[in-house]
């Protein structure tokens, strides 16, 4: 992997991975079209881990809050009443799906699910059902208001996104929707679960960013560090952005988005200008 490359597709990654239209998915696309080789799981994973940073620090008083109140709350009965407990009981059940499932496939992750084919279906399909979601759901209620069923279902739809095209945010945001909760609480809860389910992957594959024998390709020490920082930095601009922006706005825009990339994808694999 060159400087370039690797400047490029941590871009891609901190531009991408908050909005629901996916980082991977667009990983994938960027590599193959412009450098004609896959990044790689393990790349994806690791710049991962600075974009989730980005949510530590931007959501540092929150994170703080419910740590503390989770462990308070072993202790003190009154203190497992409040929904700061919950809250973070929730993210704890919505990130078991995601764990469980990379560890069973985690070799069809690095490998095969990572056919462009299947990225540009799964960008449509998961388009249509976020449209379907913001037209349906009834757009109810606020975080005060979260139950342990949205943390499950939020948490199943999370590890949808194993397959690069699904969207983390895009698969979690839609489930909150579909739920009936309003677009704020849908997008601030998604950023919670991704972080012990994001670490937890960037870490896991971080012996293996470095194989010379593995799939994608191969950064070096410096070129990882920098490009999981670079992803970081830019990442924090989007996480603001993109909480202003829900206030106002539908998530049309990515629906549409998401449906002319893998339509766009499907024309590109199939004139053979890349390779799936």
């Amino acid at each position: 992997m060159s400087w370039l490359q690797a400047m490029v597709l941590a871009v891609v990654q901190g531009l991408t991975e908050f909005l629901p239209i996916s980082s991977s998915g667009h990983l994938a696309i960027v590599s193959e079209l412009f450098f004609g080789a896959d990044a790689g799981a393990s790349f994806t994973a690791v710049t991962q881990i600075g974009t989730e940073l980005a949510v530590v620090i931007f959501f540092a008083k929150d994170i703080v809050r419910l740590v503390v109140t989770w462990f308070r709350g072993m202790v003190d009965a009154e203190v497992r009443k409040t929904q700061d407990y919950r809250l973070a009981w929730y993210v704890i059940v919505g990130s078991i799906p995601i764990g469980v499932l990379g560890l069973l496939f985690q070799d069809y992750i690095r490998s095969a699910l990572r056919s462009l084919w299947i990225t540009g279906a799964m960008l449509i399909v998961f388009g249509v059902l976020m449209g379907l979601a913001e037209r349906y759901g009834k757009q109810r209620r606020g975080q005060d208001q979260l139950t342990l069923r949205d943390g499950a279902v939020m948490g199943v739809a999370q590890a949808m996104a194993l397959v690069p095209g699904v969207s983390r945010s895009g698969g979690t945001i839609t489930a909150g929707l579909t739920l009936g909760l309003d677009r704020p609480t849908a997008v601030r809860f998604s950023f919670l679960l991704a972080i012990p389910a994001v670490f937890a992957a960037g870490l896991s594959e971080l012996p293996h960013v470095f194989d010379e024998g593995g799939p994608g390709l191969q950064p070096t020490g410096a070129q990882m560090i920098v490009a999981t920082l670079v992803a970081g930095l830019i990442g924090y601009a989007c996480i603001a952005w993109l909480l202003r922006y829900v206030e106002r706005h539908s998530v049309y825009l990515f629906v549409w988005y998401r449906i002319g990339l893998g339509l766009l994808v499907f024309a590109l694999l199939g004139f053979g200008v890349m390779q799936p």
